[in-house]
């Protein structure tokens, strides 16, 4: 086991569990294989990186993150109107449904309709977990350089 502590650059190998502050279970690794990332390479968010700094092989813990360190408040401009009709007549259009739209490029974009009116859908392009406190749970396996993981 390693003594490297958690930092920039750094390789680290984790189980992790993400809770909604009820306690719901929104994603986890514990019952599958360990995730291993680079500290800065984007494939975790900053907030959930700045808890793991200094952390070792072997350390455990539990840390609530409020919206702003996990995925951000709701965004009120990211409501958006449609005429009902601009939706196929065999789909059912009901809050909670989440719909695959394109942006501007032809990207995927998800979103989740919010509420259905007499004439119109109002979808919600937020984050699903955006406004959220949340507890991140970790394990740590491994932290090694990620030089000398590559090598």
């Amino acid at each position: 086991m390693s003594t490297f502590q958690i930092s920039e650059g750094m390789e680290v190998t984790l189980n992790f569990a993400i809770k909604m502050s009820d306690g719901k279970l929104v994603d986890s690794n514990f019952d599958t294989k360990p995730a291993t990332f680079t500290v800065g390479d984007g494939n975790l968010l900053v907030g959930f990186e700045e808890v793991l700094m200094g952390l070792t092989a072997g350390d455990e813990g539990s840390y609530t993150l409020p919206p702003e360190k996990a995925f951000g408040q709701s965004n009120p401009n990211n409501l958006q109107s449609f005429k009902k009709d601009q939706f196929g007549q065999d789909m059912t259009l009901e809050p909670g449904l989440m719909i695959s739209f394109a942006d501007a490029n032809k990207a995927e974009l998800p979103g989740v309709v919010k509420s259905v009116l007499e004439d119109e859908v109002i979808v919600d392009f937020n984050h699903p977990l955006a406004g959220e406190t949340l507890s991140f749970e970790v394990k740590i396996i491994d932290v090694q350089p990620a030089q000398a993981a590559q090598a």
